[in-house]
């Protein structure tokens, strides 16, 4: 396999958990009665398009950049490549809601809390379909509450838009991570952030328009 050229301390910092305390996610929104069963989330979902994006991860105050592609290859499964910008691959992932599959991945990164992360990153980020038990909202959004295992996810969808903005994965009383969306069109999202709460981790996604 390809010798990487990732620093070594990028690595420790991703094993480094840090746990903080954060409030429920709803305690400042109010009940309201629920107006749908499941919520469908548009984003990375047509099998035609290719998803590139250019990528910045940010670990404690150090960065690593590269390209991310996420391409849906069935009707259950997605493909997700990261690579250095000069195109040396550093991992490969088949994911779905019920499997993953690590095709390849650089010794470095080879990591099981790392992987892990990751898998739970992009499963959040790709599935499509989430059965809705509740329902909340605040001034600006109406907020679709999915159960997931001793999880919750949380879909802010804008009352004025109608579009999905920011998905949040909690525990009962701590949000664990952070999804939000700056929209290019109604299915596309031209900017993708990824912010775990618990660690010092940041994922960065900006669509990368080839000329």
């Amino acid at each position: 396999m390809q010798k990487s050229t990732i620093p070594f301390f990028l690595i420790n910092c991703f094993l480094a958990i840090v746990l903080v305390s954060c409030g429920s996610v709803t305690k400042n929104y109010t009940p309201k009665k629920l107006d749908k069963t499941t919520y469908e989330v548009p984003y990375f979902s047509e099998p035609k398009t290719d998803y590139v994006y250019k990528t910045n991860i940010t670990v404690y105050g150090h960065e690593m950049s590269g390209i991310f592609i996420a391409k849906k290859i069935n009707d259950t499964t997605h493909r997700v490549v990261f690579t250095t910008e000069f195109g040396n691959k550093l991992f490969d992932f088949e994911i779905s809601d019920t499997t993953f599959k690590v095709n390849s991945i650089v010794s470095e990164l080879d990591k099981k809390i790392l992987i892990n992360t990751l898998k739970e990153d992009f499963r959040l980020l790709l599935k499509k379909e989430y059965l809705i038990q509740e329902q909340f909202e605040n001034e600006s959004d109406n907020i679709y509450k999915s159960a997931d295992g001793n999880r919750d996810n949380y879909f802010f969808v804008s009352k004025k838009e109608h579009k999905l903005e920011k998905l949040v994965r909690a525990s009962k009383t701590k949000e664990k991570i952070t999804i939000t969306f700056t929209l290019e069109n109604d299915i596309f999202a031209k900017k993708v952030v990824i912010l775990h709460q618990n660690i010092k981790l940041r994922i960065e996604l900006n669509y990368f328009k080839s000329e």
